[in-house]
Order: structure tokens, then C-alpha cells, then sequence
């Protein structure tokens, strides 16, 4: 088959300012991405090319021009029709250092193989019959704003709790963690922390030791990514259970795949689509994790509904979840319409209900 593509920029505007030890946001540009076929115009699928300016090794000044291009090269070529051969067929095309235009475009050819009704992947959690468990995060900001969010995440249900730390002084961070403690035991609610790299050789251990007395669950990227030698003592010393984030980022053929993994030995990964190459390279991830007894989750990049709908179904065809970091649908006031709901700390494909995308 033979498709066009149209590339529509957007700006998702947030519903606070969201901050990280990387700096703050009030809005998030992206790109979504229709695809169809000239001879059925009324038949469109959507996807959704999503690079973070700051963190993803694709983003750059004139990315939309970038991404035109190469999409209308695509738009002459003969697109295979099944899943299997899109995916690799995506990793042909598109060079690995091009991340979210592969998650983007590996999105919008499965939805219109699949009809064209936002269906990425025809599993239970398309269908509704299935919830994934997620975690509730909580952004960086003052104490009272910290400590706002901790206590509605705990009212709306959730019994994981992840929190961004590394900004704000670490005295005022380990307290708002304390004070959770103090009120739920580890078997009641999850705790756990992601640092962004804000920690360094001279106080990390220190950290560690401190938020292990909290019975953490686990922390995100601790240190800056790069550091395989620092890296791989912290997860050999097992203060607490690490989940490397940041160190994926540019890590593409499976052969350097496996000597990271080999080298840190981490706990658990975190998976971001966008950030990572898309859904085949989480699948290689994923494989090779499980096979080393690694513990992944999956995690959204600030998309719009239309990526994070398309992480949820391709994290569902997984089975025994750990909590997915996939609730930021709510972060934004002009995000698509669309059936993902979250109820009681979980994530739900509510079918009845159908989407808006329009500009």
C-alpha cells in the first residue's frame, strides 16, 4: 500500500507548571502525524512524533522540516501491510538516531492497518476488558503544591506514588516522602522517586541510604547517564533498587543494548517510546531485560492522548505489569478527547466512548 502523510504541529498547553531537575514546563510541542490513502480520503489514521527538546537526540530547531521530509520520501515507497513487517520495515527506513519519528510513524501505519479507529494493537485493553496499573507522579514545586498533589493521588486511589526529586532541597523532598510513610506502610502504598541525574559521586550513596530507611521501591536515574563504571557499584550495592531512565537514551543496536545491561546490571529500565526508538526497540528491551531477570516499566514522554494511547495498548500485550508510569493524560487542558480514563490508579480504555481529534 501506498499512504499520505500530513504533519500537523500542535502545542499541549499544561495544566500547572510541571517541574524537573531539568527545568519546569507550561507547554509541550508536538507533532501529529495523519496518514490515508488519496482513493478513500475518509479513511485517516493518526499518530504522533513527540521529540522533548533538551532530552531527545532527534530534537532540533527545524524538526518539523526534518520530519516533513522524511515523510513525504515515505510517501513514495510501498508500505507493507502486516504488524511485523511495519515495524521492521519502520527500522529500515528511519534512522535509529531519529526516535520519535519511529514511534510516530510505526503509530499511525498500525492504526490504519487496523482500520483506522486508533486501534495500535487488537488486545483486551482496546477491547476494555483489561486496566493497567499506574502510578501517580508527582511534579516538582513548592512544599504546598507537593504536598496537594500527594494527597489527591492518594484520594483518587492510587498505591503507587512516584515523585520527582532532585530540585527543590532534599531535606523538604525526603520530609513529603516521610510524611507518606508515616501514614501508609510499604504493603499499603509504593513509593517511588525519580532523581533526573541530580545526583553526583559525592552525595549519591548518602541519598540512597537516607530514602532506603523510607522502604523506596526503587529510584530513577540516580546519576547523569554516562557514568557506566559509578553506575553499575550503585546497583551492585544495593542501598536501593535503581531503574536506569536517561541511560537508554542513544543506545540502539542490540549489541550495545546487551553490553549495557551486562555492564550496569540495573534492577529495573525505564521504557519511553519516543525516547528510545519506538515500539520494537522496547520490544528488544524487553527480551533482553527479561532474560536477565531485569525488572521495565513503561513510561509516557509528555505525548498527547493519541501517543500515550498507543504506549497503554502496546504495554498491555505484556503480562504481570508493575505499575506503568502512563497517567499524564490529565496534565494537559487541550489534549485530544479520547475513551483512556484512569480510575482507582489504573488506566482504562473506556470503548463506548469515542475521540476528537480535529483542527
Amino acid at each position: 500500500m501506498k499512504l499520505k502523510f500530513e504533519i500537523i504541529p500542535y502545542t499541549l498547553h499544561f495544566t500547572f507548571t510541571a517541574g524537573t531537575s531539568r527545568g519546569s514546563f507550561t507547554e509541550k510541542e508536538t507533532w501529529t502525524v495523519k496518514a490515508y490513502d488519496p482513493a478513500q480520503p475518509n479513511l485517516v489514521a493518526w499518530g504522533e512524533v513527540s521529540p522533548l527538546k533538551g532530552l531527545s537526540e532527534d530534537y532540533t530547531e527545524d524538526f518539523e522540516a526534518v520530519l516533513t521530509d522524511m515523510l513525504q520520501e515515505l510517501a513514495s515507497l510501498e508500505i507493507p501491510e502486516s504488524a511485523d513487517e511495519i515495524l521492521m520495515w519502520v527500522t529500515e527506513q528511519i534512522p535509529a538516531d531519529f526516535p520519535s519519528i519511529r514511534f510516530g510513524l510505526e503509530t499511525v501505519l498500525l492504526d490504519y492497518v487496523n482500520g483506522c479507529q486508533f486501534k495500535i494493537f487488537d488486545n483486551q485493553f482496546w477491547q476494555g476488558k483489561k486496566r493497567t496499573p499506574i502510578n501517580g507522579l508527582i511534579w516538582m514545586g513548592e512544599e504546598s503544591f507537593m504536598q496537594e498533589q500527594i494527597e489527591a493521588k492518594l484520594k483518587a486511589g492510587f498505591n503507587t506514588i512516584k515523585m520527582k526529586i532532585g530540585a527543590i532541597d532534599f531535606d523538604t523532598e525526603f520530609k513529603l516522602l516521610e510524611s507518606i510513610r508515616q501514614s501508609y506502610s510499604a504493603h499499603e502504598i509504593t513509593l517511588r522517586v525519580d532523581a533526573n541525574g541530580a545526583f553526583d559521586e559525592s552525595n549519591v550513596r548518602e541519598r540512597l541510604t537516607d530514602l532506603a530507611s523510607l522502604e523506596i521501591h526503587s529510584i530513577e536515574q540516580p546519576i547523569k547517564p554516562g557514568q557506566w563504571g559509578l553506575m553499575a557499584e550503585l546497583c551492585a550495592e544495593g542501598l536501593l533498587p535503581i531503574a536506569l531512565d536517561e541511560e537508554l537514551i542513544g543506545v540502539h543496536s542490540l549489541q550495545d543494548k546487551v553490553k549495557l545491561l551486562d555492564t550496569i546490571k540495573p534492577q529495573y529500565i525505564i521504557l519511553k517510546p519516543s525516547l528510545v526508538g519506538g515500539i520494537r526497540s522496547c520490544q528488544e528491551w524487553i527480551d533482553l531485560a527479561e532474560e536477565r531477570g531485569i525488572g521495565w516499566w513503561m513510561t509516557s514522554m509528555l505525548e498527547s492522548n493519541i501517543g500515550l494511547n498507543a504506549i497503554a495498548q502496546f504495554t498491555a500485550e505484556y503480562e504481570n505489569l508493575l505499575p506503568q508510569g502512563l497517567g499524564t493524560g490529565q496534565l494537559y487542558h487541550n489534549n485530544f478527547e479520547s475513551p483512556l480514563e484512569i480510575r482507582k490508579g489504573e488506566l482504562l480504555y473506556n470503548q463506548p466512548k469515542g475521540w476528537e481529534v480535529s483542527f
